[in-house]
């Protein structure tokens, strides 16, 4: 799909307009929910404590981002990662335990890729969004790989406990490729970014993983989800064993031919407002994913559909995901896809 906006990785040309983390984080608490209309615009200047809210989670028995082995030692790395035509094919995406998929500006949609069982050289490598430091509170202290950030992107993560690892400020492991013309061709070394950035390992984030779930039985078939993050639609088709993300009906595929595959999608509905401390060269204002509060989710997974709620109470609490009845959604072992759209 040909994106409206363009912009150059830093987007130096923006006007910068510092904000408090803690804008944000009042905001997030307007929530996500599908029951709310969208929160006004934030105007709180009460600065919290950087540091995560104590969240007391069970002893880790395994991966908690994928449910397949042993919790992977060293940082979790989350990397921001293009989603237009212009940067693909996408390099060593498909390696990602969660893939958020997220609104930017303009209608045009961005992804946030978690890496912590593999460490590879990933790209293309986009800037950052303020609300990215609040969807990623909830994993700890991990770093954050971006290109740069205009607005209050980069103030409101400086205030976040997020390790920022940024190529506009000389953060370590990037590289160019001759694949893509820039911006498009950013690239981040993961394995060099964990050997430098002493960031926090994996932790429970919300996901539960069981290889069975005696939901399916009733749940109604799905093979091909499909829905639509700002402007852009995000489809999926099942192949029997995990749902490979398709644009204008074709699979897509890493830069080494790996599908861009996971066997969950969840679509997790949320409140979107806009974030005028952060507005691109055209004028399109940031969207700013409120991923606190509550809202509707709906999970895919071996074929079928389940519908349930999610809720998540503060920045370092991890989110609750339950079905109709209140009782916990299981995913599929082997990482998921998240599709962050509008209530």
């Amino acid at each position: 799909m040909t994106p409206r906006v363009l912009r150059l990785s830093g987007r130096s040309t923006r006007t910068v307009v510092a904000v408090t983390l803690a804008s944000m984080t009042v905001a997030g608490l307007a929530g996500c929910s599908s029951d709310k209309k969208a929160a006004a615009p934030r105007t709180s200047t009460t600065t919290p404590s950087a540091s995560p809210s104590p969240s007391p989670t069970p002893a880790m028995t395994g991966n908690p981002l994928t449910g397949v082995g042993a919790p992977p030692a060293g940082p979790v790395v989350a990397v921001k990662i293009d989603d237009t035509a212009a940067s693909r094919p996408s390099v060593a995406l498909d390696k990602a335990d969660v893939i958020y998929i997220e609104l930017a500006e303009g209608g045009v949609s961005r992804m946030v890729a978690v890496f912590a069982t593999h460490k590879p050289v990933v790209g293309s490598v986009r800037s950052v969004r303020a609300s990215d430091s609040e969807l990623l509170w909830q994993y700890g202290r991990i770093a954050l790989v971006a290109s740069g950030g205009g607005g209050d992107a980069l103030p409101t993560l400086d205030h976040s406990p997020l390790h920022s690892v940024i190529n506009d400020r000389g953060g370590p492991g990037f590289s160019r490729s001759r694949s893509h013309p820039a911006p498009y061709n950013l690239l981040s070394n993961l394995g060099d970014v964990s050997a430098k950035v002493k960031a926090d390992g994996v932790r429970n984030v919300g996901f539960t993983f069981a290889a069975t779930d005696p939901r399916l039985a009733s749940a109604p078939a799905v093979s091909g989800p499909k829905t639509v993050v700002g402007s852009t639609p995000v489809s999926f088709v099942w192949d029997g064993k995990t749902y490979v993300r398709t644009v204008g009906g074709q699979r897509l595929h890493a830069a080494d031919g790996a599908p861009i595959a996971k066997p969950n999608v969840l679509v997790q509905y949320c409140n979107i407002t806009e974030n005028r401390g952060d507005v691109d060269v055209l004028g399109n204002p940031s969207q700013f994913t409120h991923s606190i509060g509550s809202g509707k989710v709906v999970l895919y997974r071996n074929g079928k559909q389940i519908t349930g709620r999610w809720s998540r109470p503060s920045a370092g609490a991890a989110t609750t995901f339950t079905d109709a009845a209140g009782q916990p959604l299981t995913f599929a072992p082997g990482g998921l896809f998240v599709a962050l759209v509008r209530a």
